[in-house]
């Protein structure tokens, strides 16, 4: 059963700016969340492919970018839109290797980046290819069980939580690369398992108790649920509630960022 679960993992500038600061990132944080949270993940049918067709959407954008756009700074504070890439790119890759110690911390963030510093737009593109056809194949190894039992290699949360983290890892900053190069978000599909994300991360933080209640989609609670009720347009949330938007517009303060 290990051995399933191992192989199931896969689903968990300036001009001057020549290096990434092993600081922190305000734009990116830990896929895994503390084991004794109650998970309330989307179901494995609507993660695996979505989380696929996301990483295959991230390649066509990245086939489409020009060597001008690749040294474009973004809205991440620090990196142009090839560190954004180098992040989402070789988070994938770590993950089909199960290189799992640290996922989604500053000093793997930075070792992602750094490897595939001098890289075009065309070899992550490959990178990615490759990666999400390794986790395609490995997808089928785990059924509902794996899917809502602990992720192996000592990665907190369940094996469901971090394939969603991944995919919302990937939808937010295939945004930021759009907004960075003046391209509009081609699919909100990304939207549903972002919200889910978003609130068990800030219930993992004691946010709330709140209700994300956005037309369209069901009612995601924080905290339990109950209190205030969170509505408008989910987009907007979601860049705010990541560091990217306005908490204000939601009548939200800061601590709606689950980077801060």
């Amino acid at each position: 059963m290990q051995g399933a679960y191992r192989a199931a993992i896969v689903a968990r500038r300036g001009a001057a700016l020549d290096r990434v600061e092993a600081v922190r990132y305000p734009c990116s944080g830990p896929l895994a969340r503390s084991e004794e949270k109650i998970s309330m993940t989307l179901s494995r049918d609507v993660v695996v492919p979505g989380m696929l067709e996301e990483y295959r959407s991230f390649e066509e954008l990245l086939r489409g970018l020009s060597a001008q756009q690749w040294e474009t700074p973004s809205r991440c504070d620090g990196w142009r839109v090839a560190d954004v890439a180098a992040h989402v790119v070789g988070q994938l890759s770590d993950v089909v290797n199960l290189q799992l110690e640290g996922l989604g911390s500053p000093e793997v963030t930075k070792r992602q980046v750094d490897e595939r510093r001098g890289r075009t737009p065309g070899d992550l593109a490959d990178e990615l290819e490759a990666g999400t056809k390794a986790a395609g194949d490995l997808a089928p190894s785990f059924d509902d069980a794996a899917w809502s039992a602990p992720a192996p290699g000592g990665v907190g949360g369940t094996l469901g939580f971090g394939m969603e983290a991944l995919w919302f890892d990937t939808y937010l900053h295939g945004d930021d690369v759009r907004s960075a190069v003046g391209q509009t978000r081609t699919s909100e599909d990304g939207t549903r398992p972002s919200l889910s994300h978003i609130a068990q991360v800030l219930s993992d933080q004691q946010w709330g108790p709140a209700e994300l209640a956005f037309p369209g989609f069901e009612v995601f609670p924080v905290s339990g649920g109950g209190g205030r009720t969170i509505s408008g347009d989910p987009f907007s949330f979601i860049l705010a509630s990541t560091g990217r938007g306005q908490p204000a517009a939601f009548d939200l303060d800061e601590s709606v960022n689950i980077y801060r």
